[in-house]
């Protein structure tokens, strides 16, 4: 054989085994969204997933993230942990997804958290509230770039404590995420104001249809004010049912942000006047950088950012931050980059947080008016910001013992 001769048969050879990775890195830049689009919280995926296509519209529309096209792939999980693991582990094995994300169900967050471990893979949340998920459970490979129910809770906390009230009724779905909420908002009433008394402490199924015998507690109870991390169909049944009942109890929640909620409850919306929310994004906030995304995105879209939309886009905004300044889709590098790296978005400064990769991020309250400039129903009033500092728990506190 002529010297040399083998070296273009060689060349052929590698070229056809890098093609399928030649073409990964030229091709679109995907991400898993894994949401609920199907059954009782259908609602709750679909604007999620609203949100993060909304960002990867914007970036598309700028040139891509790192030249590359972002391809957003809807995943129904069902609201099943295990369902939700089987089909991403497809799209790992057959389509080479190296980035996943979600916002319903902490459950679900746990179980795609392990698989992203194991694959080396990145899944992150705008949703999925429980501390534990950067706490005891925290991993390299899985991110909070949101709140979680320590900071969410202690804002509320803070505003019962402030606001003076005694006895305090307390209701929470019956599961990772609710017993989180109650546990951290308990917590912190207590340091704050410990002549403060817990006169009901309900928990109820995820998914529950009858909030008669829980409402029949909460009346029986007394409190001067209920605290309630519940979220879609789940918060508008206790309200509805709840004012059927004559439950006419001042309520501060996690999630009364939620115009669909507050739509769904038609002529009763009134009886949740002056209610309090407490959100990690509300469109009433008043900065500057808020007013033009809300303006765009009502251009773009036709409705406005409310609560969810704006959570999943925040979060995508700031993971492809962390890509842009890895200037790879390496996920080590991308780990790398996004650890202390700050996002400065609609609702505030973002800073990821190295040791466990919990976001620092501010809270927004508001309470419920009557008027106001996006609907004709009730909704929030103008949001106050309350600082990251005042409800963020020391790293060494969380249990998080990050290792790779």
């Amino acid at each position: 054989m002529r010297k040399g001769a083998w070296l273009p048969g060689v060349l052929a050879l590698a070229l056809i085994l890098a093609g399928p990775a030649f073409a990964a890195s030229k091709g679109p830049i995907k991400l898993g969204v894994t949401e609920p689009l199907s059954g009782n919280f259908k609602d709750i995926g679909e604007h999620y997933l609203e949100g993060v296509q909304y960002a990867a519209k914007i970036i598309n529309e700028k040139g891509g993230l790192l030249g590359r096209k972002i391809q957003v792939i809807p995943i129904d999980s069902e609201l099943k942990p295990a369902v939700t693991v089987r089909k991403a582990q497809e799209l790992i094995l057959r389509d080479h997804v190296k980035f996943f994300c979600g916002g319903t169900g902490s459950s679900i967050g746990s179980a795609m958290s392990d698989l992203a471990k194991r694959q080396k893979v990145i899944m992150f949340t705008y949703g999925m509230g429980a501390a534990s998920l950067t706490g005891k459970d925290c991993n390299p490979y899985f991110f909070r770039p949101t709140g979680n129910t320590d900071g969410q809770s202690y804002a509320i906390a803070g505003l019962i404590a402030k606001a003076g009230y005694k006895r305090i009724g307390i209701i929470a779905q019956d599961y990772s995420f609710g017993h989180e909420a109650v546990e951290a908002f308990k917590k912190k009433l207590a340091e704050l104001n410990p002549s403060a008394k817990i006169v009901a402490q309900i928990y109820h199924p995820l998914g529950t249809m009858d909030f008669a015998p829980y409402v029949s507690q909460l009346i029986a109870a007394k409190p001067d004010v209920i605290f309630t991390s519940n979220w879609g169909n789940d918060l508008t049944l206790l309200f509805k049912q709840g004012q059927a009942m004559g439950l006419k109890t001042k309520v501060y929640g996690y999630y009364l942000n939620d115009d669909d909620m507050i739509k769904a409850l038609g002529n009763d919306d009134k009886a949740i006047l002056g209610d309090v929310g407490v959100e990690t994004y509300m469109v009433s906030i008043p900065t500057a950088k808020n007013k033009a995304f809300v303006e765009k995105f009502y251009k773009d879209t036709g409705h406005y950012p409310t609560w969810l939309r704006g959570k999943a886009y925040m979060a995508t905004m700031f993971w492809a931050e962390a890509v842009k300044k890895a200037g790879s889709t390496n996920v080590n590098a991308v780990i790398k980059a996004w650890e202390g790296l700050t996002y400065d978005g609609p609702a505030g400064v973002y800073t990821m947080r190295a040791c466990d990769h919990q976001a620092q991020v501010p809270f927004w309250y508001a309470q419920i008016v009557e008027k106001n400039p996006y609907f004709k129903h009730a909704f929030v009033g103008p949001a106050t910001m309350i600082p990251a500092a005042s409800v963020s728990v020391p790293c060494d506190q969380t249990g998080c013992n990050m290792s790779r």
